[in-house]
């Protein structure tokens, strides 16, 4: 173990940093608007989908199992990939942890909050309303360049409208 954190290494004799790490879940919908679930820590304050990545899982199993955990098995929902990634000093004990924020599309069903979330409001908001409500939101969604970064980002992977699909070749 290094001094400020954890290491692996390989079989070529070569480290690597090793981190725990944790998924941002930010669901959107056509409408644009973003899936918000209230804080169980902090009431008032919200939150999109989070936690943390479980031994043996990869970044996408790890966010499809909170999606299904914190907003229910209904809810469907599309990858579409990674839109940021950071590391942040988790406790006192774990110092360095990688953060992976991970789009998916809402693609039907309802929200319904399970195990992780119960007794959680849930709300769906567009960046405009979430500044004019002045809603409280939790890191790292509360800085605005990264929700508008999520949104640009789901705006390019969206579909075209199949109307435009149908046309000739």
């Amino acid at each position: 173990m290094e001094a400020d954190g954890y290491s692996i290494v390989s079989l070529s004799g070569r480290p690597f940093a090793a981190f725990p790490a944790a998924v941002v879940v930010p669901i959107v919908n056509r409408e644009e608007e973003l899936l918000l679930l209230e804080s169980q820590r902090r009431p008032g304050c919200w939150e999109p989908v989070s936690g943390a990545v479980d031994e043996g899982e990869t970044l996408l199993e790890a966010a499809v199992r909170e999606v299904r955990e914190e907003a229910g098995p209904a809810l469907r929902v599309r990858p579409l990939g990674v839109v940021h990634a950071s590391t942040f000093a988790y406790d006192a004990r774990v110092r360095r942890m990688i953060s992976v924020v991970y789009l998916m599309a809402h693609e039907g069903g309802t929200a319904i909050p399970g195990d992780d979330m119960r007794g959680s409001r849930v709300r769906w908001a567009t960046l405009g309303v979430i500044e004019s409500q002045g809603l409280r939101l939790l890191p790292p969604l509360d800085q605005s360049w990264l929700r508008l970064r999520t949104v640009e980002l789901f705006r390019l992977w969206e579909p075209e409208p199949a109307a435009l699909l149908q046309g000739p070749l």
